[in-house]
């Protein structure tokens, strides 16, 4: 009845005229279709601050990931709208800093921000700042890696949202944001090995408004500054400037984009030519819910030397678009990694910690085919957001999610808690509490406990079910088969990131106990 309800609803928005709006967060549909179109949003999951570069016949993008070890999620497609991971480019995020370590864990909302992703002479280049702790660079001959070491381009803080380019001899230039003093943009000339920039080179060519988000492309015979700004009464949109030289002051300046409220304002990516010759632009919605910052794939038109984004049958400002033909069919159809088995010697790359992890506390090596988690103490007493070695991935927001988690809980001790979380600003899970030698299943909502039933099994399973609701409904089992139901959870918000999956596991006694997890089994239907 829900869906035959928001099927007339969408309908009834073609009918009227103008722009098919989709009522946010209800789509049945997402991606590629099977009639050659595509619906955004095309990932319908926390991929935010996007920036996005061709090169060949292949796309790549990658996304900020804040607190998650590892750091900068690096994405690759053949069609801009099927994807799949390719790596992380920041294997250990304590070179950032101390606070992003296990023993820290001070860096919420922080962290790696947004970036830019860049290909020159045969390599990849990831430029991307931290508020608190400055700029850095590193890069690899692929997008897989292997990652160098981080190189610090400046070791400042209240900085934000850098980019990067190259002229037509090769001379590099960086560009970022001092958000700290009215978001002044600054351009500098950049050293050959992109290692370095010289801050005496600096020029003013953007200020105020909240701007971020820049992108630096070129297109023609002119340089673009591609950025997003935000006025209270209108809300955040997308902004260009341009100059046929990087060391020209960009004092032209249009309007790209609209700032589409009702669609969370889509804001901040990467402007590229796709397989079909037409451009596109490549977005998160800035403005996050549980489901986080998520991406779609908008059309691109060049009008008089400006990339006039969105649908523009109302003006010349664009809008939103909802569904559109596919720039390309692909034989091979990408996705994005869920789930795990952990049948190799090292996690898939759609698995992050929060914070960096404590290495010697996990293993993929003592249990063939299991991951062990040893238990240590949290830095806060029962705080799920404070204990160490919490294993996540990003949820979907899509029709149908289940998660079934295989659990061995015999090497339980005193004091320790294991299970499965769902977190971002609050958090709700369902696992084990073992006191005395006795186990219960308990229900945990922002760390507040309700035990449910004492066990006795060696083997739990555990459960979570959510839809386009964002309401997750735990459940146990003693077999894999009958489950009980045991909570329900509101999936959240928070420090800038949707929801996540965790699997957790800490004493708040001892530093001793440990669980295997077999699998991670994640279902999901469009």
């Amino acid at each position: 009845m829900k869906r035959i309800f928001l099927t007339i609803l969408f309908l009834c928005s073609v009918i009227l005229g103008g722009v098919a709006q989709r009522p946010w967060g209800q789509w049945d549909k997402w991606g590629e279709q099977p009639d050659g179109t595509f619906m955004n949003p095309v990932i319908p999951s926390d991929y935010s601050d996007l920036d996005c570069i061709r090169v060949g016949n292949d796309y790549y993008a990658m996304s900020s990931t804040m607190q998650y070890s590892p750091g900068m999620t690096i994405l690759h497609s053949t069609d801009l709208v099927n994807w799949e991971i390719a790596g992380n480019a920041i294997p250990d995020i304590t070179q950032i800093g101390p606070e992003l370590n296990w023993d820290k864990m001070n860096r919420y909302g922080t962290g790696v921000w947004a970036g830019s992703l860049r290909y020159h002479n045969d390599r990849f280049y990831v430029f991307f700042g931290t508020p608190d702790e400055g700029y850095f660079m590193t890069s690899a001959p692929e997008a897989c890696g292997p990652w160098e070491p981080l190189t610090m381009l400046m070791d400042k803080s209240g900085w934000d949202d850098c980019t990067a380019i190259w002229d037509e001899n090769g001379q590099g230039y960086f560009l970022g944001t001092n958000f700290s003093d009215n978001c002044k943009t600054y351009i500098f000339r950049m050293a050959d090995d992109c290692r370095s920039i010289d801050f005496s080179s600096a020029r003013l060519v953007n200020e105020g408004n909240h701007r971020e988000a820049n992108k630096l492309i070129r297109y023609g015979e002119y340089y673009y500054l591609v950025f997003s700004e935000h006025k209270s009464h209108l809300g955040r949109y997308v902004m260009a400037k341009r100059d046929k030289s990087l060391e020209g002051n960009f004092s032209e300046e249009r309007q790209l984009f609209l700032p589409c409220r009702e669609s969370n304002e889509p804001n901040q990516g990467g402007i590229i030519e796709g397989p079909d010759g037409k451009w596109y632009f490549f977005t998160h919605h800035g403005s996050g819910d549980w489901s986080g910052r998520i991406a779609s794939l908008l059309p691109v038109e060049w009008v008089d030397g400006w990339p006039m984004i969105g649908d523009r049958s109302k003006g010349e400002i664009g809008e939103m678009v909802w569904e559109m033909t596919m720039p390309k069919v692909a034989k091979k159809k990408l996705h994005i990694g869920r789930g795990g088995e952990f049948k190799k010697r090292t996690l898939e790359p759609w698995w992050q910690w929060n914070y960096q992890p404590r290495m010697d506390k996990f293993s993929l090596k003592e249990r063939k085919g299991w991951l062990r988690l040893y238990a240590f103490k949290p830095l806060k007493e029962n705080t799920l957001l404070k204990a160490g070695n919490t294993l996540t991935q990003r949820t979907f927001r899509s029709a149908v999610n289940d998660v079934v988690v295989r659990m061995d809980i015999s090497n339980m001790v005193d004091g320790q808690r294991a299970g499965l979380a769902h977190y971002a600003y609050h958090s709700g899970a369902v696992g084990i509490v073992c006191e005395k030698n006795a186990k219960y299943v308990e229900f945990r909502e922002n760390d507040i406990c309700q035990r449910k039933f004492k066990i006795d099994s060696r083997y739990v399973w555990f459960k979570t079910e959510w839809g386009l609701d964002g309401v997750a409904t735990f459940a146990f089992s003693v077999d894999g088969k009958n489950f009980i139901q045991c909570g329900k959870h509101h999936l959240s918000w928070g420090y800038y990131r949707g929801d996540r999956l965790g699997l957790y596991c800490f004493n708040d006694k001892t530093e001793s106990g440990y669980v295997d997890i077999d699998y991670l089994r994640y279902r999901m239907e469009k």
